[in-house]
C-alpha cells in the first residue's frame, strides 16, 4: 500500500508553519522529506506522515522558546535514540532544558543525553502493599486455625477495596 504524500504547502499548512520555515528546515537538515526531496528548481518535495508529526513537534518546541539551534540537537539525538515515532516520545520542557522521558529515567537532551534524574514509579506501591496485606492475613488465618496455636494472634484487615491512592 502506498503511503499519503503531503506536498510541502500542505505539510506548512498542517504543521502550522510558514512555506519559508519550511523550505529552510529543509535546506539545513532539520528535517527532510522522506518521499522525495527537492533536486533542483521546479522540484518538488513529498512529505509522509511521520515527517509531519515531526515538523508538529518543532514547531511546538520552538514556540515554547526553545532556540532552532538547541531544537536541532534534541532532534538529532531523539532521531538516534527513540525507536519509535518522535511524536510519541515523552518530552519535559523546563526553562531550556528539554528532557525526555526514557522509560525509569530522564535525560537532558541538549546536553547530549546526560541523564538528569530517575523518575520513581508509584503506580504498583498500592497494588504492593495491598497484595502484602492479604498474604499476611491469609498467613495469620493458617496459623489460627493449626491446633495448639495461640488464640491471642491478632488478624490483619483486608485492604479497602474503593481505596484511591
Amino acid at each position: 500500500m502506498a503511503k499519503q504524500s503531503f506536498s510541502g504547502s500542505q505539510a506548512a499548512q498542517i504543521a502550522g508553519i510558514t512555506y519559508r520555515q519550511l523550505d529552510y528546515w529543509a535546506r539545513t537538515n532539520l528535517i527532510r522529506p522522506s518521499l522525495s526531496d527537492a533536486k533542483g528548481s521546479g522540484s518538488r518535495r513529498s512529505y509522509e506522515y511521520r515527517d509531519l508529526l515531526e515538523l508538529k513537534v518543532i514547531k511546538q518546541l520552538l514556540d515554547a522558546g526553545i532556540k532552532l539551534e538547541s531544537v536541532r540537537e534534541v532532534f538529532n539525538y531523539l532521531r538516534s535514540h527513540v525507536d519509535t515515532e518522535i511524536a510519541a516520545a515523552h518530552i519535559v520542557i523546563s526553562g531550556k532544558a528539554v528532557v525526555l522521558c526514557q522509560g525509569d529515567q530522564l535525560v537532558d537532551v541538549v546536553r547530549n543525553g546526560q541523564g538528569v534524574l530517575n523518575v520513581l514509579p508509584l503506580a504498583n506501591i498500592k497494588s504492593d502493599v495491598d497484595a502484602m496485606i492479604v498474604s499476611l492475613s491469609d498467613k495469620i488465618a493458617s496459623t489460627a486455625s493449626l491446633p495448639g496455636a495461640d488464640s491471642t494472634v491478632s488478624t490483619v484487615a483486608a485492604p479497602p477495596r474503593s481505596a484511591a491512592f
